[in-house]
């Protein structure tokens, strides 16, 4: 994603100049600096972060390491988009909200891209027109083709489910009390991959279900649809062709969630480089952030307990 990022930053952004390409792996850094027309590489981020010819840091390293670094970005007063996760627990995340409150301004947006993507943004509207009448479930899939053998059931619900976490929270405009979380009992729960189906219910009593198999072998899939009292709304994936052969007609899946979301993310960095010029924040703050790492902590502690684990978010600071 930093790859990409740098792509869309360098070439469909107006107004916003790649300065800097940073990784740990220097030819890596070197290649996309080059591809994008970036000034010098380095391999210490601090350094970038503080560099006073920088006017704005993209975090897409390792989850492990954003919340050092974002907190790195608020100490020297610089807007950040960083790479959900915020923080990999809700305590280093709240660490970064504590730094943003002190600073009195909002600075950090959370790169939950899906807030832009257009699907979800019609379905949104739909809700809030009152077409459907009010929002009584919710029904999220989220299929990749397969998962690499260390993925555990554990990062469906830390590193895959807080997509639909934030999507979910941000469509219904509400937040979670509880979260139950269910794997078929003959699967092997140590397997890479290995599926799980969360039930989430929100403060104002919908049912959010999510499935997240990162082993669905056919594709990269996602889905969404939202019940009403009067109807739903369903996402419609962008479709390109349709191909014909063999007596059959099919559309094909694309292999991880790039082509699928392309638009949602220009759109959100554009909007992150437009809240930059205006003072006025956009998307997922980082208030967002917390509130998904936090339930995604309670759907860990469901799975290892099989219990309905409560969501306990506190009050939200006056800055958000």
């Amino acid at each position: 994603m930093g790859a990409d990022h740098a792509r869309i930053i360098a070439s469909q952004i107006p107004g916003a100049k790649l300065q800097i390409v940073c990784d740990a792996d220097a030819k890596r850094a070197a290649a996309v600096a080059a591809e994008t027309d970036a000034k010098p590489k380095s391999d210490n981020p601090l350094d970038v972060i503080a560099d006073p010819s920088i006017d704005a840091i993209l975090i897409a390293s390792p989850d492990a390491t954003h919340g050092e670094l974002t907190l790195a970005a608020i100490a020297s007063g610089k807007p950040v988009l960083c790479e959900k996760p915020l923080a990999p627990t809700s305590a280093e995340c709240l660490k970064v909200i504590d730094a943003e409150v002190r600073r009195g301004r909002r600075l950090v947006q959370v790169g939950f891209m899906r807030r832009f993507d257009p699907s979800y943004a019609d379905m949104k509207l739909v809700l809030k027109k009152g077409t459907i009448g009010r929002a009584l479930m919710f029904h999220c899939f989220h299929r990749n083709v397969s998962a690499p053998p260390w993925f555990t059931s554990q990062m469906a619900i830390t590193n895959s489910a807080p997509h639909e976490f934030d999507i979910a929270r941000f469509v219904l405009d509400t937040d979670y009390k509880s979260i139950s979380v269910f794997q078929p009992k003959f699967v092997d729960s140590a397997k890479p991959g290995a599926p799980v189906m969360m039930v989430v219910e929100t403060v104002q009593g919908q049912l959010v279900n999510i499935e997240i198999n990162n082993n669905a072998a056919y594709g990269y899939d996602v889905r969404g649809e939202l019940v009403g009292e009067k109807g739903s709304v369903s996402l419609r994936s962008p479709v390109h062709s349709e191909t014909s052969v063999n007596l059959m007609s099919g559309l094909s899946y694309p292999e991880d969630w790039r082509p699928r979301f392309a638009e949602a993310y220009r759109l959100q960095n554009q909007a992150w480089i437009k809240s930059i010029e205006t003072g006025v924040p956009a998307g997922a703050s980082a208030w967002d952030g917390h509130a998904a790492t936090l339930v995604a902590e309670a759907g860990v502690a469901s799975l290892q307990r099989g219990t309905t684990v409560a969501v306990d978010l506190k009050a939200k600071p006056s800055l958000y």
